[in-house]
């Protein structure tokens, strides 16, 4: 098998409380060339850290007197440099989310996979540990200031900084989740993944699985659900390489796209050199029928990514249109990402019989009644066909190449926008 990234000199800890699985981790790393210690608790793992300074350490979190989790925290308090992988037969999101939060580099779920192990520590080995804003040779890290025109630069390769964690809940499955970015090496794209496995799903038009009130993915096993705002942001931000670590729904936060830049800001964003091949638009292309009332649906040449949107509801909602052309992050953040999702109180209950929007409470979507807006003030006046203009903004990064081109759309929805993709992808022989 072999590793090209591994050398003699590097040491990795692995502390676990079971034999059998030090004697199979430490079997797995020696193939590979790597030195491996051991230990089987965490007194006994801080003595060889002190006196052996690892690379990397593997830390299981179900351990006696001292468990997973405080030996992160000791291990963090007195060497902060060194990535730490925390492994658990009984994990959840919620443990994943506080390993990470702690400072661990990765977290994974037994039992794993030889190939997920190695391409983790193949990862934490290659990684910044100390998050140095330099960043490594030919990587540029830019700081917090994300107004930069985008339009009169070419896409480049780009990731974050550092890995970053939130809890939230899903829209539709109802369930308490969580969400954590990290960083991915040039080339890798956008990448969904689940803590109980080492499968993953790529951001792409060909795992779309559903479509029915919010875009899921489904590829080998493994569901996420819900995507369209975090790749909005994505999208807003430029990042191409990103490894989105959740359970089987995206956080729906405020129903915007707002906690995600937030969260991408916090993590801050690494160019990481070799230009993006944009996806240029020659000609129109369309779905549905331009000259009536219905859904409707078209992408045409222009010099950057834009979105004009017409929306026609009954009152109280009414007619809504906005045309927003993609020039920096600074306009989509402040245009388009506050833009939150909204539903009408008269479909609630067809939903839930759907077995949807079990997470739609009053602060994470827009709810209209008979007579307007019943539970919160408008961000805008036209947020709705803002928001439509998020959906769209996510939706249209599941080609794994940012697009050049303008889309006209009307009364569309994720389904709309999918068929458009799904035409464009074949047009384009996108694999």
């Amino acid at each position: 098998m072999g590793s090209e990234h591994t050398t003699a000199l590097d040491t990795i800890l692995v502390v676990d409380d079971e034999a059998g699985i030090r004697q199979s981790v430490r079997g797995i790393l020696a193939d590979e060339g790597y030195r491996v210690l051991e230990a089987e608790d965490g007194r006994g793992a801080l003595r060889l850290i002190e006196s052996e300074r690892p690379r990397l350490v593997i830390v299981d979190i179900w351990m006696p007197e001292m468990d997973g989790i405080e030996l992160l925290r000791r291990i963090r308090d007195s060497d902060p440099m060194t990535p730490v992988i925390v492994i658990s037969g009984h994990g959840n999101i919620e443990t994943a989310v506080t390993a990470t939060k702690l400072g661990a580099f990765d977290f994974i779920e037994k039992p794993f996979s030889l190939d997920g192990l190695l391409h983790v520590v193949d990862r934490a080995l290659e990684s910044h540990p100390n998050g140095a804003a330099s960043g490594p040779d030919g990587v540029e890290v830019l700081g917090n200031g994300f107004a930069a025109p985008l339009a009169s630069h070419p896409w480049v390769q780009r990731t974050i900084r550092r890995s970053v964690v939130a809890n939230g809940q899903g829209l539709h499955s109802g369930i308490r989740t969580g969400l954590i970015l990290q960083p991915l090496p040039a080339g890798s794209g956008i990448v969904f993944g689940s803590i109980s496995t080492a499968a993953t799903i790529p951001a792409r038009i060909e795992y779309v699985d559903s479509t029915g009130y919010a875009t899921t993915l489904f590829h080998d096993g493994i569901v996420a659900k819900t995507v369209e705002h975090l790749l909005a942001a994505l999208h807003g931000y430029r990042i191409t390489n990103l490894l989105v670590k959740m359970q089987g729904e995206i956080p729906i936060f405020d129903g915007s796209a707002a906690e995600f830049c937030h969260l991408i800001e916090t993590a801050g964003l690494v160019d990481q050199g070799g230009a993006v091949d944009e996806i240029v638009i020659d000609r129109r292309y369309e779905i549905g029928d331009r000259d009536g009332d219905g859904e409707y649906i078209a992408i045409e040449p222009a010099d950057t990514f834009g979105v004009h949107y017409v929306l026609q509801y009954p009152d109280p909602v009414g007619r809504q249109e906005l045309a927003f052309q993609f020039g920096d992050t600074a306009d989509f953040k402040r245009e388009i990402a506050p833009a939150r999702t909204f539903g009408f109180l008269r479909e609630i209950e067809a939903l839930e019989k759907m077995g949807l929007a079990s997470g739609g409470r009053l602060h994470n979507c827009i709810l209209i009644g008979e007579n307007g807006v019943v539970n919160t003030p408008l961000r805008f006046a036209d947020e709705f066909v803002r928001h439509k203009i998020l959906d769209i903004f996510g939706d249209f990064y599941l080609l794994g190449r940012p697009l050049r081109g303008f889309v006209t759309a009307r009364m569309t929805g994720h389904s709309d926008n999918v068929a458009l993709l799904k035409l464009l992808r074949q047009r384009f022989e996108l694999q």
